[in-house]
């Protein structure tokens, strides 16, 4: 079993890279020669050639994280236990990391990765596990799993919607045109309040997530408010999102860009059509996207 629980631990600051490959190896059970064998490749990986004879206390955090990974992912275990270790390096050492995963799935290893970061579970897992408080809430295929988290995430997050501000959005009512759920690439019209404490010039921004408070879309739009209120209809011609259940968060601004109406969700909307397929294991789905809208006061 190689457990990547914690990427540096195992790993001696007074030793070189090079001997603590070693010696990484040896406490995995591997004999010299086997290690010999992988000691290249676990340096080249570890992006760590013209260092490789210095003590890792001279080596940066992200040095000693990436030889901690490269030595445990190239002892190629028969199950590898990964949990919270990919913030390790920039963005292209982290999509090296998920290849190497991959690699290691494909030549028969078991994975069992261990993450909030949603969208490389998916892109690594065809079955998960949801745990709450030590509890199993949720389990069987990843995307089923996790469309379950997400509600669940969307559903505490408006239960426990801050009331802390002096503007907050609320949503009237949705509508395809049709009277049903949104269909998928079709439009969207959602009616929206604003309410604030005074009379003023703001600035309501609206986001579609699915779930968590990272929006896969923004849409804004500049609103007087008179009386302390303001209502706005914004109509996504083209909703460029795939099937499924998604929450509607949204924050007020002020004319200096400052927030004055916590970000937060007011509701959801269903998109119904085209259902993606899968992408390839290792890959990581990240799209936000940029979409026309109009509006209009009501």
């Amino acid at each position: 079993i190689g457990a990547m629980i914690e990427v540096k631990a195992g790993i001696h600051p007074d030793l070189t890279g090079r001997e603590n490959v070693f010696m990484f190896g040896s406490l995995f059970g591997l004999k010299r020669t086997e290690v010999r064998r992988r000691f290249d490749q676990i340096v080249e990986f570890a992006e760590l050639e013209s260092s490789i004879d210095r003590q890792v206390k001279f080596y940066s955090s992200g040095m000693g994280m990436r030889l901690g990974f490269a030595v445990a992912a190239f002892l190629e275990p028969e199950i590898l236990v990964v949990d919270e270790v990919l913030a390790v390096g920039d963005a292209s050492f982290q999509q090296k990391c998920l290849e190497r995963m991959r690699e290691v799935m494909a030549g028969g290893t078991t994975l069992l990765y261990v993450s909030h970061d949603l969208a490389t579970v998916e892109a690594m897992c065809r079955n998960a596990l949801w745990l709450d408080w030590g509890r199993v809430r949720a389990h069987g295929l990843t995307r089923d799993v996790m469309a379950d988290y997400r509600r669940h995430v969307e559903a505490r997050a408006i239960e426990q919607r801050p009331t802390a501000g002096s503007a907050q959005v609320h949503l009237v009512g949705y509508d395809d045109g049709h009277g049903g759920p949104v269909l998928g690439n079709g439009s969207l019209v959602l009616d929206v309040e604003v309410h604030a404490v005074e009379a003023r010039q703001v600035r309501v921004v609206l986001g579609l997530t699915e779930g968590s408070a990272s929006p896969v879309f923004l849409v804004e739009r500049d609103v007087a408010l008179v009386a302390e209120r303001a209502a706005a209809r914004c109509q996504i011609a083209n909703v460029p999102l795939p099937a499924g259940q998604y929450a509607l968060w949204a924050t007020v601004l002020d004319q200096a860009d400052r927030t004055i109406g916590s970000w937060s969700p007011v509701g959801h909307v269903r998109v119904e059509g085209v259902h993606l397929i899968a992408p390839p294991t290792g890959v990581v789905r990240l799209s936000p996207v940029v979409v026309d809208a109009t509006w209009q006061d009501i």
